[in-house]
């Protein structure tokens, strides 16, 4: 009798379970892209949070007055200028990188024009102090951007919220076309002298690094070595840009899963 209650207890336990919602199972696979979405979290908090990433901006824009410092004294044919990019060079993107995270989501172009039209990104530490210096002796500031024209009135806005300097229609040059700055950087150069050039991602020193793969990017560093920090000012960015795109192929249809397994591929352990 003994025997018999017990197979009958073991067998009404096992199809318990085997009828419950597999609330773990669902739990372990919440996102096609942990990786993804987890390491936008990651990062943002680093930018957000980590006293070494102000230090970071701080150097660089140290080092960014220093060279200004420097050209102001050199004899010159034309007017100076610095050509700067705009996210996470002196604004803060961080916010809208946590708010699509939290959903389990990534980059999307337009919950991105959402973000930029609020005009409400913050400053960089140190950002707007440099930017105001260098206005002060009597460099103008382009804003060389990959922003769409459609975020002109946001990113204007955004910029004359906190004082920049040359922040009108003249200064800001968005993305025409084409995601190289080539052209507009020659643009720029035809009526001033560059004397630096500001931004977190590569290409916004260079056509060397337009859609190229990690090992060639990598390479074209070298190659530039010795501009960095001398004409080239690098912000940190571990939320996106080249380098990711590289990851990618620099393609951008992935699926999240995709982006997932490109990551994974490229990293080492032991």
């Amino acid at each position: 009798m003994k025997k018999s209650f017990l197979t009958i207890f073991v067998i009404t336990c096992l199809w318990v379970i085997a009828c419950s919602p597999k609330v773990q199972t669902r739990g372990a696979a919440k996102t096609a892209s942990n990786v993804v979405i987890d390491g936008k979290l990651w990062s943002s908090l680093f930018q957000q949070k980590s006293a070494e990433y102000q230090a970071l901006c701080l150097q660089a824009f140290n080092i960014a007055q220093l060279r200004v410092d420097e050209a102001i004294k050199q004899p010159r044919n034309k007017p100076l200028a610095i050509v700067t990019d705009i996210d996470e060079t002196f604004l803060d993107n961080s916010p809208y990188a946590v708010h699509r995270a939290l959903q389990g989501k990534d980059y999307s172009p337009d919950t991105w024009y959402q973000w930029t039209a609020k005009g409400m990104a913050d400053t960089l530490t140190g950002g707007l102090q440099f930017f105001k210096y260098a206005a002060s002796k009597n460099i103008t500031i382009f804003y060389i951007t990959n922003r769409d024209e459609q975020e002109r009135s946001g990113t204007l806005a955004n910029l004359q919220r906190f004082g920049f300097p040359n922040a009108d229609n003249q200064h800001l040059i968005l993305r025409q076309g084409s995601s190289s700055k080539e052209s507009r950087r020659m643009q720029v150069a035809q009526t001033h002298e560059i004397i630096l050039l500001m931004g977190d991602n590569l290409s916004d020193f260079s056509m060397l690094f337009d859609k190229q793969s990690t090992a060639q990017r990598a390479a074209n560093v070298q190659q530039l070595k010795n501009e960095f920090g001398k004409k080239f000012i690098v912000f940190p960015n571990a939320n996106y840009g080249g380098w990711e795109d590289a990851v990618y192929g620099n393609t951008h249809n992935l699926t999240p899963a995709q982006k997932d397994s490109a990551i994974k591929a490229n990293l080492s352990g032991y």
